[in-house]
C-alpha cells in the first residue's frame, strides 16, 4: 500500500516535470515500489535507517556499484548524467528488481530501464539543496510539490 501512495507522489513529481497529465504515473509506480522495497529492508540497502527515507540508501547502493559520478550529478547542481537500465540492474539486488518488476507487471529489464530513465530526474528534484534531505520520503516529495 505504501508503495502505491509513494508511486502516486512520485508520478505526480515526474508528471509535473514533464508537463503531461499523469506522464510519470508508470515510472512513479515503479520507483515507488523500488523505494518501498528498500524502506522495508527487503532491498538489502538498509534504507529504513534514514527514518523512512530510502533515498540515501539507494544512492549509497548505486555509488558502491560504480555509479559515483552519475549519483553525484543527480544530487548536485548542473547536468544530470544518464545511467542505463543495465547499470541499474547490476546495482540493485536481483530480488529487489524482481519484486519491483512483478508489482509493476513488467519484466525486470523493463523495470530497470524505467528506473534508469526516471531516477536521475527524481533524485535531482528531491535534493534541491545538493544533499539528501532528512525526513520521510513522502514528506520530502510533498514539500517539493508546493
Amino acid at each position: 500500500m505504501a508503495g502505491n501512495d509513494l508511486g502516486s507522489l512520485l508520478g505526480g513529481l515526474l508528471g509535473g516535470a514533464q508537463g503531461g497529465q499523469g506522464g510519470g504515473g508508470g515510472a512513479g509506480n515503479i520507483l515507488g515500489s523500488l523505494l518501498s522495497a528498500l524502506t522495508s529492508g527487503k532491498g538489502g540497502a538498509g534504507g529504513a535507517a534514514g527514518g523512512g527515507n530510502p533515498l540515501g540508501g539507494l544512492l549509497d547502493m548505486l555509488t558502491k556499484s560504480g555509479l559515483v559520478d552519475q549519483a553525484q550529478s543527480w544530487v548536485g547542481s548542473g547536468e544530470n548524467q544518464s545511467v542505463s537500465g543495465g547499470q541499474i540492474a547490476q546495482a540493485l539486488p536481483d530480488e529487489t528488481l524482481q519484486q519491483v518488476a512483478q508489482e509493476a507487471g513488467v519484466t525486470p529489464q523493463q523495470a530497470a530501464d524505467e528506473i534508469a530513465q526516471s531516477l536521475p530526474q527524481v533524485v535531482d528534484k528531491l535534493t534541491p539543496q545538493g544533499q539528501v534531505p532528512a525526513g520521510s520520503l513522502e514528506d520530502i516529495i510533498r514539500q517539493q510539490q508546493l
